[in-house]
């Protein structure tokens, strides 16, 4: 662990990718106080540029975007009750009426301390849980990863809302589909390439990540009016004082506390996210405080705004450790993140920390790096970052059609790849339209590969046979509690007091 300490010190500290911790927190902070977009859009943009990079400085150029969104959703939460990212609902609920009272200033400096004191705290137990979860590395074969890819697509039941698992299923199934576009490595076969020539190596992951989510939500900005699109015209306040009191820290110290060991062990599970940590936290401080604290809540609590931005701080640092050590993401943004390190030819997952210390080190090192940049580079910039809230929408839109596209071919200097784009982004209108999730597809897209790699070497170990699905006791684990994940909302259907099960509930 020591050694790996160093390592990851090494990585993370040099001159080059402190400079990309920089450029990654300032512009993940931009892109996530935009209504509309958010990390995943964020991520999408920067994937074109990681390419020219060594791994572990992509990650952490990633990393660093990702909890920058999250903080950046903050402000415009706070500044004129518009949240960037859905992580970020919660902080307006005490956020905005601060802003109202003259305080937004306050509120903003809390929700900075807050997050750097959240990613701090996760961070560190990132350091201590990931390494205890890779230990069991040696033990893992093919089957194994069978089971766990297979667990991996199950995260489809959190991505999903009510009403919608059975559309995330036909989501994920058409982004397992695309995953067997080109040439099959085995056996040298085509598939679905209709005889282009362009197909034979398969569809990019960038392409697919920026046409189903950047190149898509721009679209749609057009298409759609956004319910904020009164609150962006609405004039900024005035942030004043970033001052906190002594009493004020006092207060809010335990909650931050809590918030930061909950934001973490709730962002560990596959799925939760930081959204459902800031609802929680926010819940569960709500549920502590004295019957004349209650009052305040809803009104401008200094606790009611800590617990929502230190959960989901923590959350976005406890994310990684699913990602990193069994190779499951547990929300789009991390999917995101996880088909970035397939590109790098990287398999995230038990060996990751065998294999590649050198990224997992460096992306567990920065994260305590990005929130020490965040706190220095916002604080002092709050009042002029906060006038990108009043850029036209319209220009935004444009500049995302642009950095999409020109992303995209200058990864591959090819004209039909700009097509089939384009052709994607019409066809992930039309799935938006009809209310489904693009995050399902992207998980299929990218374990579909090394699903079908990993059930070929199961069926090579066992002559052909199904039987190392149960004869290995650790896939069967696995497997079992696959089953268990995949039927939870049925099962909680079942459940509704005896009620006849529609099928539209599920």
């Amino acid at each position: 662990m020591s050694e790996g300490l160093l390592l990851g010190l090494q990585t993370a500290l040099s001159m080059q990718n402190i400079l990309f911790v920089i450029f990654g927190c300032f512009v993940g902070t931009f892109i996530g106080m935009l209504p509309g977009l958010g990390p995943i859009t964020a991520i999408a943009l920067m994937i074109p540029i990681t390419y020219g990079i060594d791994p572990s400085s992509g990650m952490i150029l990633m990393a660093g975007v990702y909890y920058g969104a999250i903080f950046g959703g903050s402000t415009s939460s706070i500044l004129i009750n518009a949240p960037g990212v859905a992580g970020t609902v919660a902080t307006s609920f005490d956020g905005y009426p601060m802003a109202l009272k003259g305080q937004a200033g306050k509120a903003l400096a809390l929700a900075a301390y807050s997050s750097f004191c959240g990613g701090t705290i996760a961070a560190i137990f990132l350091l201590i849980a990931a390494p205890a979860l890779a230990s069991v590395s040696l033990s893992f074969q093919s089957p194994d990863y069978f089971a766990l890819l297979l667990l991996g697509l199950t995260a489809i039941a959190a991505f999903s809302s009510k009403g919608s698992f059975l559309k995330s299923i036909m989501m994920t199934l058409f982004g397992l589909m695309l995953s067997t576009v080109g040439t099959d490595q085995a056996s040298g076969v085509e598939r679905f390439t209709f005889g282009k020539i362009d197909l034979l190596d398969g569809i990019s992951f960038l392409l697919i990540a920026m046409s189903m989510f950047a190149l898509s939500e721009a679209l749609m900005s057009i298409i759609r009016k956004h319910k904020d699109d009164d609150a962006m015209k609405q004039p900024t306040p005035e942030v004043g004082s970033l001052k906190l009191t002594r009493a004020e820290i006092k207060d809010v110290a335990p909650t931050v506390a809590r918030s930061s060991v909950l934001g973490f062990f709730v962002g560990v599970l596959p799925g939760a996210g930081a959204t459902i940590a800031s609802f929680l936290a926010y819940g569960m401080e709500r549920n502590l405080a004295s019957a004349k604290e209650k009052l305040n809540f809803g009104r401008g609590s200094l606790r009611g705004l800590a617990a929502p931005e230190t959960a989901n701080n923590a959350a976005c640092s406890g994310s990684f450790v699913p990602l990193l050590t069994l190779g499951i993401p547990g929300s789009g943004t991390t999917a995101v993140m996880l088909g970035a390190l397939m590109a790098y030819g990287i398999q995230p997952g038990p060996r990751l920390l065998i294999d590649n210390p050198e990224v997992f080190w460096s992306v567990i090192v920065s994260m305590y790096v990005g929130n020490i940049v965040l706190l220095v580079i916002n604080l002092p910039l709050i009042p002029y970052i906060a006038r990108a809230l009043t850029l036209p929408k319209q220009l935004l839109t444009v500049l995302i059609l642009f950095f999409s596209l020109i992303g995209v071919y200058l990864v591959s200097f090819n004209t039909f790849d700009i097509v089939m784009m384009a052709g994607f982004a019409v066809i992930a209108i039309g799935l938006r339209l009809l209310d489904f999730s693009m995050s399902p597809l992207i998980l299929g897209f990218i374990l579909g590969g090394m699903l079908e790699q990993n059930l070929r070497r199961s069926l090579t170990l066992f002559d052909g046979s199904i039987s190392f699905m149960w004869e290995r006791p650790i896939t069967l684990t696995i497997l079992i509690l696959t089953a268990l994940v995949l039927f939870m909302p049925l099962i909680t259907a079942l459940k509704k007091g005896g009620k006849e099960v529609n099928v539209a509930e599920i």
